[in-house]
């Protein structure tokens, strides 16, 4: 049986990985699959990747991007969702500010350098037409960090998936100003150079179990209840982002990668755009 670590967000997301994981569905191929939540997120995998401590991650597109420009010796072996990830825009509930306009000189609170809630600070701000020179951010770890951060009065935004923080909008900690949908398929299967080296043939059979359960998960019956049960979320919210989200089965496209490089390098958030084999697991 070969162990393989794979890691990944706590998030709705992930389900089809957990499915087959109780289903055997990997055992049956001779592979120990040992997931590891990571509620830090991206920034905190990209680091797990580059140290040894994964073989595999789920991870944000542009950070991952961003990681393997600054050296991390990893590839993005294809897709995982395609379809973009919907950012909500949030500040504490009694604030009152009420329009991401309103946002224009307050500091971001981010889980960490390089993670997506910090690429898509530096992307939302040029959306918005702001000098991306003035931003400001406070590490808040996770989730719950950012709870703590603006809810003690930090007067900071912050910006995490839409559906995730969702119940937290609900129960009256957040208040959310508006959405910032990233510009391209929001998540990739990345995984380490070593391991690609020695376990390309076991790469093979992950990828080919997880394409079976991501091209039927929506088939599968009752699933947005299933969603809604494991993930505390509102049935309707389940049902809405599941109509919104696909999942890939591809490579990620040159033409994409160029995209977020050309974004990224716009940005100054990376030093130059580089050919796409220095990214790519092909």
């Amino acid at each position: 049986m070969k162990t393989v670590k794979i890691i990944g967000v706590p998030e709705h997301f992930n389900l089809p990985w957990h499915l087959a994981m109780e289903d055997n569905a990997f055992e049956d191929r001779g592979i120990q699959l040992e997931w590891s939540d990571i509620p830090e997120g991206t920034g905190k995998m990209t680091e797990m990747l580059q140290n040894g401590e994964a073989d595999i991650g789920i991870i944000l597109t542009e950070g991952i991007i961003k990681s393997i420009s600054q050296g991390n010796l990893s590839k993005i072996v294809q897709e995982y969702v395609s379809s973009p990830l919907l950012w909500g825009i949030h500040v504490d509930a009694k604030s009152k500010r009420d329009s991401i306009e309103s946002l224009k000189d307050d500091k971001v609170a981010i889980s960490r350098m390089g993670s997506g809630s910090h690429l898509m600070a530096y992307i939302n701000a040029q959306n918005q037409g702001w000098n991306t020179e003035n931003l400001k951010f406070e590490i808040i770890d996770n989730l719950n960090g950012a709870v703590e951060n603006l809810s003690s009065g930090s007067n900071a935004y912050f910006m995490w998936e839409h559906f995730t923080t969702k119940p937290l909008v609900d129960n009256g900690t957040f208040k959310r100003l508006g959405d910032c949908p990233t510009p391209w398929p929001c998540f990739v299967i990345a995984a380490s150079d070593a391991f690609l080296k020695e376990s390309e043939g076991v790469l093979k059979h992950i990828l080919e179990v997880i394409n079976t359960y991501t091209s039927e998960f929506k088939q599968i019956p009752s699933i947005d209840r299933t969603l809604s049960n494991r993930y505390e979320q509102k049935l309707e919210d389940i049902k809405e982002w599941l109509s919104k989200t696909t999942w890939g089965q591809v490579q990620l496209s040159e033409k994409t990668l160029n995209e977020v490089q050309s974004r990224l390098h716009d940005l100054n958030l990376i030093e130059k755009i580089q050919d796409a084999s220095e990214f790519l697991w092909k």
